[in-house]
């Protein structure tokens, strides 16, 4: 059985925040060329400060309870997409995987392409925080993060990194790609948190 969760922000009474634009598709943005994965080669490494490190197959990630997001999406570059619907893993699964060291109070989320980002704790095990495989009921294309992304809707879509491969967990931040080019640490669209100082 599916667990289904609705992103708070899609019952706010008005579900664009500042500055934002609503597209009828998905745009496509990342920092360099879309890798070519097989599933048969992904693995997702779970490490940093945990007990023991762990890591998932594809095939072993599959088998791990599933959980449906109905989320409104917002990029820092300006547009909207209401009304996604994601599949995967909630990141709260992760706590039946390792044992995270009570030190912890960040993670950073490392992609294949090298990019990373940056996490509170709190932030990346909200109820509505996933690794994806699936949007709008279809197997995450390429452009989109195929085979598996992390998806935040609750923050700016960068947070949201595409092809991961490696959560890690930390004792304190540190910034992650684009937060280290001038990008708020934390991103929070309702606060129009797009840059560093603002």
């Amino acid at each position: 059985m599916i667990k289904e969760v609705k992103s708070p922000d899609t019952e706010r009474e008005s579900r664009v925040p500042p500055n934002q634009n609503l597209v009828e598709e998905i745009p496509v943005l990342q920092k360099g060329d879309i890798p070519n994965i097989q599933k048969d080669d992904w693995k997702l490494k779970i490490s940093g400060s945990v007990e023991e490190k762990e890591e998932l197959t594809y095939e072993e990630f599959k088998e791990l309870p599933r959980v449906k997001v109905h989320a409104d999406i917002h990029c820092v570059t300006g547009w909207t997409k209401l009304n996604v619907e994601w599949e995967g893993v909630s990141t709260e699964v992760l706590n039946n995987i390792v044992k995270i060291k009570p030190k912890a109070e960040h993670v950073m989320i490392h992609s294949i392409d090298d990019y990373t980002t940056n996490l509170r704790l709190e932030d990346f095990f909200a109820e509505d925080v996933l690794l994806a495989d699936t949007l709008n009921n279809e197997e995450l294309k390429p452009q989109h993060g195929y085979p598996v992304r992390l998806v935040l809707p609750r923050l700016y879509l960068w947070k949201s990194a595409k092809w991961i491969s490696e959560v890690e967990f930390m004792p304190k931040d540190r910034p992650g790609f684009w937060e280290k080019r001038g990008y708020h640490n934390r991103g929070d669209p309702w606060k129009e948190e797009r840059y560093s100082g603002e």
